[in-house]
């Protein structure tokens, strides 16, 4: 396996983590130093880990080995703390449909606040910053439940953002988001990581993964390589891992994912729509 050299900062350390789901195991022998102040993509085949690895980290499933968070044991952290220290934002995630885009933004904010306390001004003051990074400030009034995909997804991103972590997990954040919106995503996090924040995302968009400071590749739940986004050896991992199917590319200044069309035998077009296995 491929590593970065131990940093003098890491963020979130795994050492020997495994886990299994049932009696199925997931991930084998993990060791991954994640730097902070600095964004880290996980891509991998489906089926490598990627989710239960980042659900891993935020100690959201058990789990063997170590997980240290600013150099902290996970399990050490009280879990009012960890909550402010560690945002989350996981797949197809469950809010309630009949909450307003406001307050679902502002759930974000409960670690921060006293038990039956109201908001504060400074609870109001980062969840509108929150919901404008977002683009989804116009319509805090309306319910979740009247959104498209793509609106929610704002929305609970938002609700991440609300806390002020210094640590931001994201599980598929760019799902039914649209290109555009995906820039905007894009942006956000580098604006992230240049406050000094740590961001950590699962993505299946391998050219937007490729954007990251650091891409961690996983297959068949191991880490395989651990390298900077841009070195040619993190390129030739990823494109190991989906057996060729991509190539990278720079493209227009950026690295591009592009899929390789294995050549196959031409069929006449009348045969298009043919099994191959039918008499002619």
């Amino acid at each position: 396996m491929t590593t970065l050299h131990a940093p003098e900062i890491i963020a979130i350390h795994a050492h020997q983590m495994g886990a299994s789901v049932g009696k199925c195991p997931i991930l084998q022998d993990i060791h991954l130093p994640l730097l902070a102040g600095c964004w880290t993509s996980i891509v991998g085949p489906n089926g490598a880990g990627k989710s239960t690895l980042l659900r891993a980290l935020a100690g959201l499933m058990p789990h063997t080995g170590t997980v240290h968070l600013l150099g902290r044991a996970l399990a050490d952290w009280p879990r009012r703390d960890k909550a402010r220290a560690l945002s989350w934002l996981g797949q197809n995630e469950a809010a309630a449909d009949d909450l307003t885009v406001y307050d679902v933004a502002m759930l974000g904010r409960l670690p921060h606040q006293p038990w039956l306390a109201p908001p504060s001004a400074a609870d109001h003051a980062a969840v509108e910053q929150a919901l404008r990074a977002t683009h989804a400030w116009d319509w805090r009034q309306r319910t979740l439940g009247g959104l498209s995909g793509g609106e929610r997804q704002r929305v609970l991103l938002a609700r991440a953002l609300a806390v002020q972590a210094q640590v931001l997990l994201m599980d598929e954040p760019l799902a039914n988001l649209d290109p555009p919106h995906q820039a905007d995503w894009l942006l956000l996090v580098r604006a992230l990581v240049a406050e000094g924040k740590t961001v950590v995302s699962v993505l299946h968009e391998v050219s937007m993964a490729l954007q990251a400071d650091h891409v961690a590749v996983l297959a068949r739940g191991r880490v395989v390589h651990h390298g900077a986004a841009a070195d040619p050896a993190t390129h030739r991992a990823v494109e190991r891992v989906f057996d060729h199917r991509i190539a990278i590319h720079s493209v227009a200044g950026q690295w591009m994912a592009l899929p390789q069309l294995h050549a196959t035998p031409a069929r006449p077009p009348n045969q298009l729509n043919k099994n191959p296995t039918d008499a002619n």
